[in-house]
């Protein structure tokens, strides 16, 4: 294909000269960087055959001012506009070329140069006939950005193809790209969510040349449910559902893939019509990522220290959703790390082996990150609402773009009390949604303390071995893991953490202290004061921490009311 036609030369000084840009940022992906220097050779050229011959004031390289800056090796993903690179030259704008995600910039416009893939659409032609003949549901065709150019003759072939059953005026429908320019979205709207819209970037991009009553009919059909993905757009017709249709990808199995078969996985989407060196394939489809991804946020349930990936610092409203994303982990009583390091790799990552999991806020199309090799799993921030809010669950809906999900009301941040939450990966309960509700199989940062008497020369402590609270009534110290585990039958000294470990063994422990310690005190009437006193001592009773006194003594009187008897006296201490 021609090397011009292929990046847009023409096009892009269009852009260029109308909008009157000085200082432009050429953003290439690693793959086509060998192309940089004969791509700004090119534009050059062009500008000095359009611009008029240099006056006395003009530059001497008859480019009229205007300069161009190559970016290469980009902090974040690829597919996003590089602000961050382009700020360091002063940039206008960003010429952006490859594979793009379409993700809103903050403060600088932008032009998408998407290139033009070959590929083979006798073959993609003939596979789509194939679907559509066999198919009593109807085609939705969607495609990478970068087989856009090829759309209108596979259209023209399936035509020629299609039987009088497979009208593809009826049959199948195609989606489009209705902009190749973006202005900053600085203020985003995040109150603005019309139903049944998927990828709100498209709101903040202009087509070049488009007037503004242009642009006002293209958010009018936004309200009126124009679905939107990646930079694709397209209208449902006849009140149809997206449950209704057949998706036909043509494109590489990729981000921009999985991003769709996320967001529209209700969809029937057997077969994947996918490119390799121009040559059309079809493979049948993988329906396992939804349930992948599902495991990751029943691994995320279960954390304690969670980090936050930025893994944007461009893309519209990213600190929006990294102070919603904190709250919500904090209000799930968890502790909270944020973290800018660039790109995530698992080097990287392993400096911080206290995090069980790590949330990445990130455009849609490098959100998904394969775990496989990291330490602890990665999750977007809607695998993070569903694995943080007390009560949610997924209903199948499922939101890539982060600022869907901070316009949509699944993300609210509140105080639940929803009491323990049963872990399928631990196989019993663990912790609560909040901190006051005493849950935690193991004690918070139980293991940074001493619970070591060294004076017990009858039940010493084992070198190496940590004694801190385990189990439902959270056993402590040396001199009681050592009776226990000679009433019980395991080696409390030498392996405390069968209490957290074996179940069995965790709830034998409960009842061996309540029965030495606690028992004989409230059922002498003493009052429940006082086995608070028995079971944390100065650590919560005289005013060592009234609040934890006060959640204990609210969740006894709340069991009491449901069994229907008196609470009694001296309930505090």
């Amino acid at each position: 294909m021609d090397f011009d036609s292929n990046y847009e030369i023409a096009t892009t000084v269009d852009y260029i000269l109308n909008r009157g840009f000085i200082r432009i940022a050429l953003q290439f992906p690693d793959e086509l960087l060998k192309d940089s220097r004969r791509v700004v050779r090119a534009l050059k050229d062009e500008l000095r055959r359009r611009l008029r011959p240099p006056s006395e004031t003009a530059r001497s390289d008859g480019l009229g001012g205007v300069r161009l800056f190559v970016m290469a090796d980009t902090a974040y993903g690829s597919c996003c506009v590089d602000e961050v690179g382009a700020s360091h030259v002063a940039a206008d704008c960003v010429v952006h070329y490859g594979h793009a995600c379409m993700s809103p910039t903050s403060t600088l416009p932008a032009l998408f140069i998407f290139g033009k893939a070959s590929v083979n659409i006798d073959a993609c032609a003939e596979s789509l006939a194939s679907c559509c003949s066999t198919s009593v549901m109807p085609i939705l065709v969607l495609f990478g950005l970068e087989y856009a150019h090829a759309m209108q003759d596979l259209k023209d072939k399936l035509m020629l193809r299609s039987s009088h059953s497979c009208d593809s005026n009826s049959a199948v429908h195609y989606a489009d790209i209705p902009c190749s320019s973006m202005e900053p979205s600085e203020n985003v709207d995040f109150d603005r969510r019309p139903t049944d819209t998927h990828n709100s970037a498209a709101d903040d991009v202009t087509s070049n040349g488009n007037s503004e009553s242009d642009h006002r009919q293209m958010i009018q059909a936004t309200v009126n449910y124009k679905y939107r993905i990646g930079g694709l757009t397209w209208n449902l017709v006849d009140g149809r559902k997206m449950e209704d249709y057949l998706l036909f990808y043509i494109g590489s199995d990729n981000s921009a893939f999985a991003n769709v078969v996320l967001t529209f996985n209700s969809c029937e989407l057997d077969k994947i019509s996918y490119v390799i060196d121009g040559v059309c394939y079809i493979r049948l489809f993988d329906d396992r990522l939804p349930s992948v991804r599902y495991y990751l946020v029943e691994k995320a349930k279960d954390a304690n220290i969670v980090g936050i990936l930025v893994g944007t610092l461009g893309a519209a409203g990213y600190l929006h959703m990294i102070h919603q994303i904190k709250e919500l982990i904090e209000a799930a009583g968890k502790k909270v790390y944020t973290l800018v390091m660039g790109r995530p790799n698992p080097a990287k990552l392993a400096n911080f082996p206290e995090c069980d999991v790590f949330v990445y806020v990130s455009c849609a199309q490098t959100a998904l990150l394969d775990s496989k090799e990291f330490l602890a799993p990665i999750i977007t921030p809607y695998e993070a609402m569903l694995a943080f809010t007390g009560g949610s669950q997924w209903t199948g809906e499922y939101l890539m773009d982060f600022r869907d999900l901070i316009a949509s009301s699944s993300l609210k941040v509140e105080n639940t009390n929803e009491g323990a939450r049963f872990s399928f990966l631990q196989g019993g309960y663990v912790e609560c949604i909040n901190l006051e509700d005493f849950c935690y199989i193991e004690e918070i940062d139980g293991a940074s303390k001493d619970y070591c008497d060294e004076t017990n020369t009858q039940y010493p402590c084992v070198s190496g071995k940590n004694y801190y609270g385990r189990g439902p009534i959270q056993i402590s110290w040396n001199f009681n893991y050592g009776p226990a585990g000679v009433s019980i039958g395991f080696d409390g000294l030498g392996s405390p953490e069968t209490v957290a470990n074996d179940v069995i063994i965790s709830f034998k422990t409960a009842f061996w202290y309540w029965m030495n310690n606690v028992h004989s005190i409230i059922t002498s009437g003493q009052g429940f004061g006082a086995t608070i006193r028995a079971i944390n001592g100065a650590i919560e009773c005289d005013g060592g921490n009234t609040a934890a006194v006060q959640a204990r003594v609210g969740y006894y009187q709340d069991y009491c009311n449901q069994l229907g008897v008196a609470p009694g006296d001296n309930l505090t201490c």
